[in-house]
């Protein structure tokens, strides 16, 4: 890639002796940016979040796209791929409730959603999807040759299981990132992805405060007619 776009592609800032690639660095930015919305309950962060997982997506195949790092992990740039795919999901429901809540007379700044607890059918969704999406990942990223291919079977999973719980408004969805970072901390640091292994730990920080803040508006009313547009939304 040649020109301005090759250029803004490449671009790569030494850190501490390591090359870093820029689009590493904004991509996961962005990726904070959509968890600040999130813990907000704005729309935006869906959007926000796409951009940052379509950088991310060409970062993690390292061998493929010749970054610094020359890792794939496929584990990692897959996840970006359902990334968008629920970010969609996530946008359109929310964007559904909010046009449900301006009807009701809602602020346009108010909050999305209400804060919820998965319950039990929520619980066995979260349980039996995290424990046989680990494994069939884990097995077909070892085929593939990926990198800590169970680690990053878990992180697949987990990360598509806690943007599906936040487009449903689960308050479970803070603590399934928890684990996820918990687990993609050590990998990136290994796999010398400093960045993205920083950023994680700053999520961290953001996720715990956000589990506190959708724990304590779990109480909120909710607007009648985004209560009743909850029931057909799925």
């Amino acid at each position: 890639m040649t020109g301005p776009l090759g250029w803004l592609f490449d671009a790569q800032v030494v850190i501490a002796g390591h090359a870093i690639l820029w689009r590493e660095i904004v991509g996961n930015l962005f990726g904070l940016a959509s968890a600040v919305g999130g813990m907000r309950r704005r729309v935006w962060a869906w959007p926000v979040g796409i951009v940052g997982n379509v950088l991310l997506f060409t970062v993690f195949l390292g061998g493929v796209f010749h970054t610094p790092q020359a890792r794939d992990l496929y584990g990692q740039a897959g996840r970006q791929v359902f990334f968008v795919i629920v970010s969609v999901y996530g946008w359109v429901r929310w964007r559904q409730l909010q046009r449900a809540n301006e009807r009701a007379g809602a602020p346009q700044d108010a909050p999305v959603v209400v804060p919820r607890w998965a319950g039990w059918s929520g619980w066995a969704t979260i349980v039996v999807v995290g424990v046989v999406g680990t494994v069939g990942f884990a097995m077909l990223f070892r085929e593939l040759g990926s990198w800590g291919p169970w680690a990053d079977a878990w992180i697949f999973t987990g990360s598509m299981l806690a943007t599906y719980g936040m487009a449903r408004g689960w308050i479970e969805f803070w603590l399934i990132w928890i684990a996820v970072d918990a687990v993609g901390v050590p990998l990136l640091l290994k796999a010398g992805y400093y960045p993205s292994a920083v950023l994680y730990l700053v999520y961290a920080g953001v996720v715990v405060y956000g589990f506190v803040v959708w724990w304590r508006a779990r109480g909120e009313r909710p607007v009648r007619t985004a209560e009743a547009d909850e029931q057909v939304v799925v």
